[in-house]
């Protein structure tokens, strides 16, 4: 089965660069896809400083759709919002005043790759922090979701007005060139040899793999989208985007994040971090005994994307209503438990084409969120109904939408989110159902 590779370099532009992220991209481009892939045939799309989070998932949620390996080399710089103090990468437009409209979320990463089977995705990191997100990351690991095997470095602030070079990526790259494609960790550890001689002190080595059921949080927020990605290019190839931005708005679904393990700063090379403790089967999301339609792992994400891919929605769909009626009889309605498997049952709708049934559910994933405390612009709330508001407008059957449309309205008048203009929008869609319908 092919591969399929995203090479995503991106840094800012100006005085705020700390790192010239789009250098490597020709020497990664240099490796052939298969290499790049570890697989036979794969297919390959470069981000080169795009311009728009946006353009970004577009790319990445079509990969991470995609069948078969997966794996994502990202370079670049990482800042925090000024609002939720959340990791974002840093793009061509970012500056620190506006890291949250134009810097790519980090949580997007663990969103999109959250229901990737176990063991199908690795990511490679190189990157960089300002002093204000290294000292952010201290007691704090970056992670891409509970099933992505994580391998890199994250350097600190190099000194003022000095760019530095993605040393890290450019020796993954001279590795895969010399011939042969070695296992991640192994790549990993050759990569961090090569430039143990460079003066690279002081990084968070970064060297995780998956765990398929840790404790799980609330996710922050994602804005309002509202269109289809573009797929992955043909196999063989390479599909570039280079500061273009983005035909999609579509906005990342997702249930609660994983819970990250620990990485500190000048922590033994590829030295291996527990994962959490185990909880009971409803807590983790582990299926009920027996249940025949989890995979051999006992990994109930895999069985439902196995389920998605091959076309049986009501078989994933049915498996994911047994885990959240077994969270909800553990601990309860409001659980992040069991809120988790609704936003997962609200994403199979979605890939399911039932837009009116997704919405339903991302609207009661906000009631519930809501009643049991959370704030309106707590990042699960916005994110929820961002997500009902864009299901709501691909509904296809006019009655159903305008049905739909004054609950939808009442719940963005008390969670507006950070897209400006969201509750106008409904209601002018609304007045033309209403007047058209």
């Amino acid at each position: 089965m092919p591969g399929t590779v995203l090479l995503l370099a991106a840094s800012p532009g100006g005085k705020g660069c700390l790192v010239d992220a789009a250098s490597v991209l020709p020497v990664l481009a240099a490796v052939p896809p298969a290499v790049l892939a570890g697989t036979e045939t794969a297919n390959v799309v470069e981000l080169a400083d795009p311009l728009e989070p946006q353009a970004v998932l577009t790319r990445l949620r079509a990969a991470a759709a995609a069948p078969g390996p997966l794996t994502l080399f990202v370079t670049g710089q990482l800042q925090l919002d000024r609002r939720q103090r959340l990791p974002h990468l840093a793009l061509a437009r970012t500056t620190p005043a506006t890291v949250r409209y134009t810097a790519f979320p980090w949580h997007w990463f663990r969103e999109e790759l959250r229901l990737r089977a176990a063991g199908s995705t690795t990511v490679l990191l190189d990157l960089h922090a300002d002093a204000e997100t290294w000292g952010w990351l201290r007691g704090r690991v970056l992670d891409c979701g509970p099933t992505a095997a994580v391998h890199g470095r994250i350097a600190p602030p190099r000194g003022r007005r000095r760019v530095a070079a993605p040393t890290y990526m450019r020796a993954v790259a001279t590795v895969l060139r010399s011939g042969g494609r070695p296992e991640p960790e192994q790549l990993h550890q050759m990569a961090l040899a090569r430039i143990a001689g460079e003066g690279e002190t002081g990084d968070a080595v970064l060297s995780t793999g998956p765990h398929p059921y840790p404790r799980q949080e609330p996710l922050p927020t994602s804005p309002l989208p509202p269109r289809e990605p573009r797929t992955a290019s043909p196999a063989g190839t390479r599909e570039g985007l280079a500061g273009s931005p983005s035909a999609s708005q579509e906005n990342p679904a997702g249930p609660p994040a994983a819970a990250p393990r620990p990485v500190s700063e000048g922590s033994p090379v590829g030295a291996p971090r527990p994962a959490p403790a185990g909880p009971p089967v409803a807590a983790s999301g582990e299926a009920p005994p027996g249940d025949p339609h989890v995979s051999s792992s006992g990994d109930p994400h895999a069985a439902i994307s196995t389920a998605v891919q091959s076309g049986d929605h009501s078989s994933a769909d049915a498996l994911a209503a047994r885990l959240e009626e077994a969270a909800v009889a553990a601990h309860g309605a409001g659980s992040e438990q069991a809120l988790h498997w609704t936003e997962v049952r609200a994403d199979l709708a979605m890939l399911a084409g039932d837009a009116e049934r997704s919405c339903r559910t991302w609207m009661a994933v906000a009631a519930s969120r809501l009643a049991v405390g959370q704030a309106a612009d707590a990042p699960a709330v916005e994110a929820a109904v961002d997500r009902a508001h864009h299901q709501w407008g691909r509904i296809t059957d006019a009655a159903r939408a305008r049905d739909l449309g004054p609950a939808l309205a009442d719940l963005r008048g008390r969670v507006p989110g950070r897209r400006e203009g969201a509750l106008d929008h409904v209601r002018q869609q609304l007045r033309q159902l209403q007047t058209h319908g």
